[in-house]
């Protein structure tokens, strides 16, 4: 069984990845009202799976929610022989939550971190089991995504790693593993970019429209940076600007006044409705 630990975005998505998959799943959260939502979310992004990969077509809503769990509390994650912990990158929130979960990790047990910028290294040290504690970055939407960033810490055993990619094979994905550095390879970049694009659009260089567009049109991309920020959640983006910030003590890394401003208001980006642009 998979225990998914946080029913946000990213982790609805990985639940709903898994259940595709025919993996039997326990979504895991601390409010009756977040498994209410991602219940909802669920619907949605199956959708827009059936929209695009053909091989799900046929699958029902039924079928996906007969395989997953929805329960608040840590009780089940006894059961898993492989978590994914997904809560909000926040260190406090994190530390507690490694705290309980502690006792329930097993030694034949893998525990993947969806983490954005927190090093893998400082997550194991939490555990009994450090061996067992591996960096898995998700991207998001995550059942669309053909890779995962997999980060292996100075004290992630090469079981660890292996179980790591064949069970990320199974989901048809494949793992690129980097080094265990604060931010790895994709946020290190992104979130600069994105960054420096809400400061163009802070100087009124150009409308949040025209920005996108340049790196829509002009180099390819599929999506721009702020139409990123805005499916990451700006408020993510905020907290992992934060994180690189103080692990580097470098100011490209510090965050523009307008995103802070953003949250304050609370325009998170398309999971409020509104961001950069409205939804």
């Amino acid at each position: 069984m998979i225990a998914v630990i946080g029913a946000g975005i990213m982790g609805t998505g990985i639940a709903l990845d898994f259940a595709l998959n025919g993996y039997n799943v326990v979504l895991i959260d601390i409010s009756e009202e977040v498994l209410n939502t991602a219940k909802s979310k669920l619907r949605s992004d199956l959708r827009m799976v059936k929209m695009v990969k053909e091989q799900f077509q046929q699958v029902t809503l039924e079928e996906v929610l007969g395989r997953i769990r929805f329960e608040i509390g840590l009780q089940s994650v006894a059961e898993a022989n492989f978590v994914i912990e997904n809560i909000p990158e926040n260190w406090q929130l994190k530390e507690q939550l490694y705290k309980e979960l502690n006792p329930l990790m097993k030694k034949d047990m893998t525990l993947a971190i969806n983490t954005s910028c927190i090093e893998i290294a400082k997550v194991a040290t939490c555990f009994n089991h450090p061996d067992r504690v591996i960096g898995a970055h998700f991207m998001n939407p995550v059942p669309l995504k053909k890779m995962v960033e997999v980060i292996k810490s100075p004290l992630t055993e090469e079981d660890t790693l292996a179980d790591m990619k064949k069970t990320l094979a199974t989901l048809g994905k494949k793992a690129i593993v980097v080094n265990d550095k604060p931010g790895f390879v994709s946020n290190r970049v992104s979130h600069l970019y994105m960054n420096e694009a809400a400061m163009l659009l802070e100087e009124q260089v150009a409308s949040a429209a025209d920005i996108d567009q340049i790196f829509t049109l002009g180099y390819g991309h599929a999506m721009g940076p702020l139409a990123t920020a805005d499916l990451i959640g700006i408020d993510t983006v905020v907290n992992s600007l934060e994180v690189l910030y103080d692990s580097y003590k470098d100011n490209r890394f510090m965050c523009c006044k307008l995103l802070r401003e953003m949250v304050g208001k609370g325009l998170l980006g398309r999971k409020s409705g509104e961001g950069f642009f409205k939804y």
